[in-house]
């Protein structure tokens, strides 16, 4: 079954995407709760005319979308976190702590756009996190977590 996607969703594509699934998930999950429609020929068609008249404007946002990622180049992030005893952190880094230290060097990004690879950052050390600026902008990121003095 192809369904034509209303909203990003996970692991599956972005909106405006016409996507392969299965029966059951398209026709249970995905169109009752509003995040995809029936890729019929009309609906395609009023997809792919849509979508050119969205190309310019989206021209301007994948702009301003690396304009963010190359102020990424010049920016070494180091976060400051309380540690015991084997480098293991009192608590944990998330992504949303990487969005606030990005937001004091003037990068402004959505937490639920940042990845961390494995996820939780539990120890010191240097990590990389993926930003997603947009569909087509995807920027990697190398951070230090170091403890306090």
């Amino acid at each position: 079954m192809d369904v034509i996607l209303k909203k990003d969703v996970d692991n599956l594509g972005f909106k405006d995407d016409v996507v392969a699934v299965k029966n059951g998930y398209g026709r249970n999950y995905l169109i009752p709760h509003g995040y995809a429609e029936l890729a019929t020929p009309s609906a395609r068609k009023v997809l792919s005319e849509t979508l050119k008249q969205r190309a310019y404007k989206e021209q301007k946002h994948i702009d301003e979308a690396k304009k963010q990622a190359e102020k990424l180049n010049n920016i070494e992030i180091k976060m400051t976190a309380k540690a015991g005893a084997g480098d293991k952190l009192f608590g944990s880094i998330t992504n949303g702590d990487l969005a606030d230290a990005l937001a004091k060097e003037g990068v402004e990004i959505e937490k639920k756009f940042i990845s961390i690879a494995g996820g939780n950052i539990k120890r010191l050390g240097q990590y990389d996190a993926t930003l997603r600026f947009h569909r087509e902008v995807v920027s990697n990121l190398s951070f230090d977590v170091v403890g306090e003095a």
